[in-house]
């Protein structure tokens, strides 16, 4: 039972370890995409993205036939607009993805704890 205890409490430190690892490494990526994307800010990339969605449908449906039947190349604004929104949603998918390893490194913390508690009092219990 104590090799048990202790083995749970070394995947418990080992989960720590992982969770402090990756909360700087989120904090690093968020800088890195604040920079990217200055002077717009991380809280205004989705209502950016989501206006540029609406303007860029709308001019889509003006001059796509047009663009598909090969009768007229695309408008200035259409490539901008076009560019702007797949950078925008590149934008958008990293936020989301820093968020996610910012939870994933909270979580390894919470569940390493649990794991070095849980070893701790299996091993008090074996102890006994």
């Amino acid at each position: 039972m104590r090799i048990l205890a202790l083995i749970v409490m070394i995947l418990g430190l080992a989960a720590i370890v992982c969770g402090i690892i990756f909360l700087p490494l989120a904090s690093s990526g968020r800088n890195e995409i604040a920079v990217s994307i200055a002077p717009l800010t991380l809280d205004e990339v989705n209502p950016k993205y989501d206006a540029v969605v609406v303007k860029h449908d709308q001019i889509k449906m003006a001059e796509e036939p047009a663009i598909q039947a090969k009768t007229a190349a695309p408008s200035a604004m259409y490539n901008y607009l076009s560019a702007q929104r797949a950078l925008l949603g590149l934008a958008k998918g990293n936020i989301g993805t820093v968020n996610f390893i910012q939870f994933v490194g909270i979580l390894n913390i919470l569940i390493g704890l649990g794991m070095m508690l849980t070893g701790f009092f299996i091993f008090r219990k074996s102890s006994a």
